[in-house]
């Protein structure tokens, strides 16, 4: 009896009619990687709509998962902050347009258990596509500048959003 699709030995890949596919990181804690396959669902059945124009977001989800990218098992720097971006672009795509996520959203999901370092860089990411004004940093609700935010804060859709 199998109890799902057949895996390489290894675990990183699934092979489904003799073909590999790169499996989603399993150090994504369930809500999350729940949340990022549901927006991966939303985002094909965009693509089935929408065609080209919405094929980003299946890109996003599929990186956040680690299924696009760098392998999630020999991850570098520069891969986790390209993680770390599309899992916010993801994340918040599949949120409610007026609900935020927080940077710990992100750094969990491509730091696993070892995710507190991460919260740096997801702060920082969210500065840049704050920046470019894709996202708003806000605390207590108000949009504010990262670079001078202290404690908490939240990442929402900016004004320069794109679905």
């Amino acid at each position: 009896m199998v109890d799902g699709p057949e895996l390489t030995d290894d675990g990183h890949h699934v092979v489904v009619g003799g073909r590999r596919w790169r499996t989603t990181d399993p150090s994504i804690p369930g809500p999350l990687a729940a949340e990022l396959r549901s927006e991966l669902m939303a985002a094909r059945r965009a693509v089935k709509d929408q065609g080209d124009a919405a094929r980003h977001r299946v890109q996003d989800a599929k990186v956040a998962l680690g299924e696009r990218g760098e392998p999630w098992w020999e991850p570098t720097d520069e891969g986790r902050r390209d993680r770390v971006e599309a899992t916010i672009r993801a994340l918040l795509r599949h949120r409610d347009p007026d609900r935020t996520i927080c940077p710990s959203d992100a750094a969990r999901v491509v730091g696993g258990e070892r995710w507190r370092p991460w919260v740096a860089v997801a702060r920082d990411v969210a500065a840049q596509l704050h920046a470019a004004g894709q996202v708003e940093v806000r605390q207590k609700g108000r949009r504010v500048d990262p670079d001078e935010a202290r404690g908490p804060v939240r990442i929402g859709r900016g004004p320069q959003w794109t679905d």
